[in-house]
């Protein structure tokens, strides 16, 4: 059993610290905001993640997960101490590593034992020896200490599934010592088959970076395509199906849809593209990729527009509002440039998500009506437009919405439907990259 602590409880540190407390370790979860802290300690969860409120209370009855928000605490008896904190984007576009050297300070602080510190957090290449200056300057009196990178790659919606059967478990190190150390407390996932790749700080931060990076550009791609599929009469799902077949590109985010958002994509491709510019390099790559998303999120809006014949006066109904399915993540959702330009060329919305409703509040104009369900988001409506892709959209009604709307229209802009199946219930059907279907 090894006793761990991890600094944030937001959506990384929480599901690492439930995940290895599931393992069989004694973790301590700690955060600064003591009002989560405190509804950790009731089992209300600060995010929404399938699994993860279950997870968590079980470990915590266990006795192998505890929250506070006392450094001294945390710290009696850990060997190994996550750094899981937010890196923002700041003005400039590079991450804000205000909140990462705030943890650092405070662990250097408390310290009393030899230490293993690992970000957990993305950061920038280098951040590893700034972490270990930042420690070494504030410790009272020397201890031991090493800095490891260990990079998360949790995907929103299925993060503890990602965590206990991940494709690699990246190890950045600068001591032998150090990469034994961790090997040994990720040893269930080893005896699993789980790869390991075992580098230097820098690779290990990079590879974080670069992976990210490479995903969203597949994204933008698909979605240029998927608007060159539009104009020339070609089927994306086809030829995205054509493409993925080669075991050289892969089916995988070769979705189309009204862009990419969340925490990572949006933010990391930024910071590549700063961190290049910082070095004498520009990643035009990059620079287009960020360029593209923001100009399909916008296309969405005429896309509609067209659709309706117009939005002056219509009705939306819009299904899913967080960045993707499962999460009420909303951060950099494609549905907040969606619905301000909705509503600023005269459309009424009325707005449907599982989860994610509390979160889009303050995001969102206060024109927005906020709906229990899909169904009561399409009464009255001219138009069913669905923006996340929530497995319950995979299976509406069609029959009954088509008693709701005030004319068979669906722009599905996930594309998670057969357009022929939507056309034999006798709706017109709008998708991305595909031909129209329908009268």
């Amino acid at each position: 059993m090894k006793q761990i602590c991890v600094v944030g409880v937001g959506y990384v540190g929480l599901v690492t610290a439930a995940c290895f407390a599931d393992l069989g370790n004694r973790v301590v979860a700690l955060d600064v905001d003591e009002n989560r802290v405190e509804n950790l300690k009731k089992g209300i969860m600060p995010i929404y993640e399938p699994g993860l409120e279950e997870l968590v209370k079980r470990n915590v009855k266990g006795g192998r997960l505890n929250f506070t928000t006392s450094y001294a605490e945390a710290m009696k008896g850990v060997e190994y101490v996550f750094i899981a904190v937010g890196t923002p984007s700041g003005v400039d576009g590079n991450a804000d590593l205000q909140y990462v050297q705030s943890a650092a300070t405070s662990i250097a602080q408390n310290m009393t034992m030899p230490l293993i510190i690992i970000n957990k957090s993305t950061v920038p290449i280098g951040t590893g020896d700034w972490v270990a200056d930042v420690v070494t300057a504030a410790q009272p009196k020397p201890v031991p200490f090493s800095v490891v990178s260990c990079p998360e790659f949790l995907r929103e919606g299925s993060a503890i599934e990602d965590f206990m059967r991940p494709d690699r478990i990246v190890i950045g190190a600068k001591t032998q010592r150090a990469v034994d150390v961790m090997r040994e407390m990720y040893a269930p996932l080893e005896a699993a088959g789980v790869p390991f790749v075992i580098s230097n700080v820098e690779s290990a931060e990079m590879i974080k970076y670069a992976s990210n990076g490479f995903l969203a550009t597949k994204i933008s791609f698909i979605n240029e395509v998927a608007e060159l599929c539009e104009r020339v009469g070609a089927d994306v799902a086809v030829v995205a199906r054509g493409m993925g077949l080669d075991h050289r590109i892969g089916p995988k985010f070769l979705q189309p849809g009204p862009g990419f958002g969340g925490s990572c994509f949006p933010k990391d491709t930024l910071a590549v593209a700063q961190i290049a510019e910082e070095h004498g390099m520009r990643f035009e790559l990059f620079d287009a990729v960020l360029s593209v998303n923001e100009r399909i999120k916008r296309r969405m809006i005429p896309k509609i527009e067209a659709a309706l014949g117009g939005l002056a006066g219509r009705t939306v109904a819009l299904l899913g509002l967080a960045f993707k399915g499962d999460t009420d993540d909303m951060r950099e959702s494609p549905t907040i440039p969606i619905v301000h330009g909705l509503i600023e060329r005269g459309a009424r919305v009325r707005a449907f998500d599982p989860a994610a409703a509390q979160q889009a509040r303050p995001l969102l104009p206060d024109a927005v009506v906020y709906c229990g369900d899909a169904y009561q988001a399409a009464q009255g409506a001219d138009a069913l437009v669905i923006a996340t892709e929530w497995n319950q959209f995979r299976a509406l009604e069609l029959d009954r919405l088509a008693k709701l709307l005030t004319r068979p229209l669906i722009v599905d802009l996930r594309n998670l439907y057969e357009p022929a199946r939507v056309a034999a219930s006798g709706f017109r059907y709008v998708s991305v990259g595909r031909p129209e279907a329908g009268a």
